[in-house]
């Protein structure tokens, strides 16, 4: 494939633009390792309105351009999910990936908020309405599981839960808005080596297999914040990730207490982090968490968002 650069497509070429949503995993039950390496999960996803755009050009052959926030973090290569993503959709219907793939970046990378789910998801999408193949919502689903854990949920978007690897997705009733505040930190975490140090940190105890907190999805289903967040502490959080990215982390503790202090309801890791979400009772306690968070010092920028929010969905 032709090396990308930060280069938007060029006018004139027929285009087909996805916008496509980040995640918070409002409860994140992990289980014990799999014979596969692999950890089956009771994960209760959550769109949020903070969103990537991926575009799909008719070109030459296949090539991946970035811009946006943490452009140069994110490969313009093959390893990138939206070009796997365009070779797998173009494998199926047995034709060429002649597509250029430009993903204008929102989504914290390597935040825990599956920015990179988010743009597998866009592409597929966009290459689908772009090479008129018409693939059924089964059958793109079934790519997605093929590209990641996460990638399934990027399509679907709104609430669900998501067993095995995350990728059997049940949908879950969610009433908003809900108002959440994302500290993004400085760097990443790899999510391979948070899981290998939940293994590390779990070691000589039993691991339950997981599954969902009642409370919790009854909370989602009301949209009463008050309720989540009860239902969050009462599990401690809901992200057992959450230790291992603190452990590796350490200064993500800073981050959560700075939140907690400056009102806001809950406070947790997103996912694998380094992203901490924090969940407010309404926008103005939105904005006051965010600017609190900004002025501490415990974090690179926070970001308002409200959930639930929609699916990977063709805006252009």
């Amino acid at each position: 494939m032709t090396p990308g650069s930060t280069t938007p497509p060029s006018a004139g070429a027929r285009s087909v633009t996805v916008r496509v949503p980040a995640k918070v995993n409002v409860q994140l039950a992990v289980g014990p390792p799999r014979p596969d390496g692999f950890h089956d999960l009771a994960n209760v996803f959550l769109a949020v309105g903070l969103y990537d755009e991926v575009t799909a050009t008719e070109a030459d052959d296949l090539r991946v351009t970035v811009s946006g926030p943490d452009a140069a973090a994110v490969p313009a290569d093959a390893t990138n999910l939206a070009a796997r993503a365009a070779q797998a959709l173009a494998a199926r219907h047995g034709r060429e990936t002649n597509v250029h793939l430009h993903i204008a970046k929102d989504i914290p990378v390597a935040g825990g908020m599956a920015g990179g789910s988010a743009d597998g998801a866009g592409a597929l999408l966009a290459c689908d309405k772009l090479w008129g193949t018409g693939t059924g919502t089964d059958e793109l689903l079934r790519i997605c599981a093929e590209l990641g854990s996460d990638v399934p949920f990027s399509l679907v978007g709104g609430a669900a839960l998501g067993r095995g690897r995350g990728e059997r997705l049940t949908p879950l009733s969610a009433k908003g808005p809900l108002h959440w505040v994302f500290a993004v930190a400085d760097g990443g975490l790899s999510t391979p080596e948070v899981y290998a140090e939940f293994d590390r940190l779990a070691a000589g105890r039993p691991v339950p297999e997981p599954d969902p907190s009642p409370a919790v999805l009854d909370a989602l289903g009301s949209g009463d914040p008050a309720a989540l967040a009860a239902a969050l502490t009462a599990i401690d959080g809901g992200n057992d990730l959450q230790p291992a990215a603190l452990s590796l982390r350490p200064s993500l503790a800073a981050t959560l207490d700075a939140g907690t202090a400056a009102g806001a309801l809950a406070a947790l890791v997103s996912g694998s982090g380094p992203t901490c979400a924090f969940l407010t009772a309404d926008e103005p306690a939105a904005e006051a968490v965010a600017a609190a968070l900004e002025s501490s010092g415990t974090c690179r920028g926070a970001r308002v968002a409200r959930a639930p929010a929609p699916g990977a969905a063709v805006v252009g």
